[in-house]
């Protein structure tokens, strides 16, 4: 009971229709490898496209939903999560709650009348992943529905609540409430950078969201593009994500923390005025499968660590395992019961 509803997640929830695809196909629909991009007018016959020329695969996605997925497969204790976000009123929307569900994952769905279900192309090729999100229904949450008592009730229960930044072009004003009531009730909230067009283009909504975060995430790209956005002039990862960690809270109760990690090299994390390192699982290149969700993973296994009051070490080790066993399946996906030790 301890652990009932104490990790809340709020994002876009997707249905990845997922892909390996050729250069020629990104070239024509202009997408560059290993990016995350919102889908535009040229992107949107792109989808039909891979339905009709690749093998495809349906996986219930969105990055918040994937990393709260991973942490309830981690904590395997039933009813640990919560996540909230909006999909249509079609077959994609009743697949993704009968995935979540089936995940453990208690969800709080919006449906939207109007909107079909969001979609995330998950072009892949060679094992590195391109994401092209049409966030459709997605798109369409609003404050009213967190308002709602039964939601507010997740809100109220949880105590430890992440958020991608992908909700920022959302609904900047639920994450800004939620933030709120977690500083007012010394809860521990957490964000991700989560991409580098968020970090260019919502600086303004992630800068208001910042204060109050306790724990951010993120990749080293993320943190680069963040630091050049804001004048800093450095490119040194672990220098960033000190200075992301020293930036101004509203609360003082805890101060903040940086997580970045880099791919094969190792995690970043910065707390205090200084950085440590901590090594990743190398896995060979022939056992790689994809990196789609390698990212969400991490964040899955380091929360469902961080709610148990592990020590930082044992949250990385968290995150680097769930890492390594997401690449080496299709999508964000993983066995039955974790080995983690």
């Amino acid at each position: 009971m301890a652990y009932e509803r104490v990790l809340l997640g709020m994002g876009n929830p997707l249905l990845d229709i997922s892909a390996v695809v050729d250069e020629e196909f990104l070239g024509r629909y202009d997408i560059k490898l290993n990016d995350a991009i919102l889908a535009e007018e040229k992107h949107l016959p792109m989808y039909d496209e891979l339905v009709k020329k690749y093998k495809v695969e349906y996986i219930a996605g969105g990055a918040t939903q994937n990393s709260i997925k991973v942490a309830q497969w981690m904590l395997q204790i039933p009813g640990a999560t919560s996540y909230m976000g909006c999909i249509g009123k079609d077959k994609f929307g009743e697949e993704m709650k009968k995935n979540s569900t089936a995940a453990g994952v208690n969800v709080h769905y919006y449906e939207d009348e109007t909107a079909p279900t969001g979609t995330c192309a998950v072009c892949l090729i060679g094992g590195e992943r391109s994401l092209v999100a049409n966030l459709s229904a997605a798109n369409c949450y609003k404050i009213e529905h967190l308002k709602r008592p039964e939601n507010w009730a997740l809100v109220e229960k949880a105590k430890y609540i992440y958020i991608a930044g992908f909700f920022l072009t959302v609904s900047p004003d639920s994450i800004q409430l939620v933030a709120e009531h977690a500083a007012a009730t010394n809860k521990v909230f957490t964000m991700n950078l989560s991409a580098v067009f968020i970090c260019e283009f919502y600086k303004d909504v992630q800068e208001k969201a910042m204060p109050y975060v306790d724990y951010v995430f993120g990749n080293e790209t993320e943190a680069r593009t963040f630091a050049r956005v804001h004048g800093w002039k450095t490119e040194n990862v672990e220098e960033i994500a000190i200075m992301i960690s020293a930036l101004p809270k509203a609360s003082e109760k805890r101060k903040r923390i940086a997580v970045i990690t880099q791919g094969c090299d190792p995690v970043v994390v910065a707390e205090d005025g200084k950085a440590k390192l901590f090594p990743v699982i190398k896995l060979p290149k022939e056992k790689l499968v994809d990196t789609n969700g390698a990212g969400d993973a991490f964040v899955g296994g380091f929360l469902s660590q961080l709610v148990q009051e592990k020590s930082i070490e044992d949250c990385v080790r968290a995150g680097c395992y769930a890492a390594n066993v997401i690449i080496q399946r299709s999508g964000c996906t993983y066995p039955e019961k974790p080995d983690f030790q």
